[in-house]
């Protein structure tokens, strides 16, 4: 990764306001395109457009992709279609719908109508029909592609022809006259049976492959799966439609987890640390409007037991140990099953398995963390014995509740289609203050009206 100095960055400042454009390229020329866009992010938007329209429509369009999306919309927002469309005749497929797929309708189909490579523009169109979080969102089709029945000379020379087009190549893929997946071709089998009659008699046969509507959760447990570094892509019927890259499964699973963490965390869109004031706080506030919500609920909770805390003010005292407790029961149980559900290690299937597993955990730790509490109490307030078993029994009831609870909401919203990470955030914290209130000041009633020969 370039650093960019403060001094590196005044002299090229100096450079773009004297509009010196060989010095400007002679700037930019040993950068990749990655620098670049980082370049960009420290340069106001004028000072990035004017740099960007020096380069040449290849570096350009490696560079558009590498900014970040908001930074990008900014460079589109004034480029002419043809301009753009030009740059996109230098993209994959893959990262060609990527990008259209952030404009509004009208500009895609201007964009569209630009492009010249009309085989490149359908492709685009029928990548643009598939769910961008299925496999079919993902793929490209820029592959190496030949029939089973060529002879290795015809196989080796369409080979040439097609790779004339693709800066990469990651398998030779099989297919039958009907354009099926049949197999893989090794590289290696080039080299070693160069006079074989027929490419199905040494390809590799049942490649690992991905239908177009695979959510992309499950390709990347494939890709990891099988350690591979691309992966065809084939219709209901095993036709060979395009093919997805690992670089491709592993932005999109960086993503995927920046948003579960964000929802984790509270925030109700996806944020960046250099969005605006308006768009972090509209991110923010909705989650913590449901807070002050519940905190106006528990204290109406409260208030209808004020009788209670009047005369035992002890109680009081636990509220928090309760309700934190609760909390960090709730969110370690659902954090465990939203990992098992990312990574394949847990199957909604296993519903019933996982909740008596995890019911078996939640007895120990509210077995334990009672006792600790009840012990501490015994000895903090030896005078008080119906405060001590309400707050130990309160406790291992609220623990136990917050383990059922952190278990049964990630994988009944995994059920449901709703991103279980939902289920490792405020939404559990808030369910267990207010329910582990309530059993509290229940639990706490019952004990001190039976122990402590008052009624309250």
């Amino acid at each position: 990764m370039k650093e960019f100095t403060q001094e590196y960055l005044e002299k090229l400042r100096d450079i773009i306001a004297s509009r010196d454009d060989k010095a400007a390229l002679a700037e930019l020329e040993d950068m990749h395109p990655a620098d670049i866009a980082e370049l960009y992010q420290e340069l106001d938007l004028d000072e990035a457009e004017y740099l960007y329209k020096l380069l040449t429509d290849e570096t350009a369009a490696d560079v558009l992709m590498e900014l970040d999306e908001d930074e990008r919309r900014k460079l589109l927002a004034d480029m002419p279609a043809e301009d753009i469309a030009r740059q996109i005749d230098y993209l994959d497929t893959d990262e060609a719908v990527d990008l259209i797929q952030e404009l509004d309708e009208e500009e895609r189909d201007e964009i569209l109508s630009h492009i010249d490579d009309v085989e490149q523009a359908g492709d685009i169109i029928d990548l643009l029909k598939y769910d961008e979080d299925t496999a079919g969102g993902l793929m490209g089709t820029e592959m190496i592609v030949v029939n089973e029945n060529w002879s290795m000379p015809e196989c080796i020379k369409q080979m040439r022809m097609q790779a004339e087009e693709m800066d990469e190549i990651y398998y030779v893929y099989v297919v039958d006259n009907e354009n099926r997946l049949r197999g893989i071709l090794p590289l290696k089998k080039l080299i070693t049976h160069p006079s074989v009659s027929k490419i199905k008699h040494v390809m590799e046969e049942d490649p690992v492959a991905v239908k177009a509507d695979t959510p992309i959760d499950e390709v990347a447990l494939d890709f990891e799966k099988y350690d591979l570094v691309a992966m065809p892509v084939v219709d209901s019927i095993g036709r060979l439609l395009g093919r997805i890259t690992v670089d491709d499964v592993m932005d999109e699973v960086r993503e995927s987890s920046e948003r579960d963490y964000q929802l984790a965390s509270g925030l109700s869109s996806d944020v960046a640390a250099d969005d605006t004031v308006f768009a972090q706080t509209k991110a923010r506030i909705p989650w913590l409007l449901i807070g002050i919500a519940s905190g106006i609920l528990a204290s109406l909770i409260l208030t209808g037991f004020e009788s209670q805390l009047e005369a035992v003010t002890a109680l009081a005292l636990f509220i928090p140990i309760i309700g934190g407790t609760g909390g960090n029961v709730g969110v370690q149980a659902s954090a465990i099953v939203v990992q098992g559900l990312a990574n394949g290690s847990l199957d909604i299937k296993q519903f019933g398995s996982q909740l008596a597993k995890e019911v078996v955990i939640g007895l120990l730790n509210a077995t334990i963390l009672s006792a600790v509490i009840f012990v501490y109490n015994l000895i903090m307030l030896p005078h008080d014995f119906a405060v001590t078993i309400s707050v130990a029994v309160s406790l291992w009831a609220v623990v136990m509740f917050a383990t059922i609870l952190g278990t049964v909401v990630p994988l009944t919203l995994e059920k449901l289609k709703i991103n279980p990470a939902l289920a490792t955030g405020p939404f559990i914290q808030i369910s267990n203050d207010i329910v582990g209130l309530i059993l509290y000041v229940n639990i706490a009633t019952w004990f001190l009206n039976h122990l402590s020969g008052t009624s309250l």
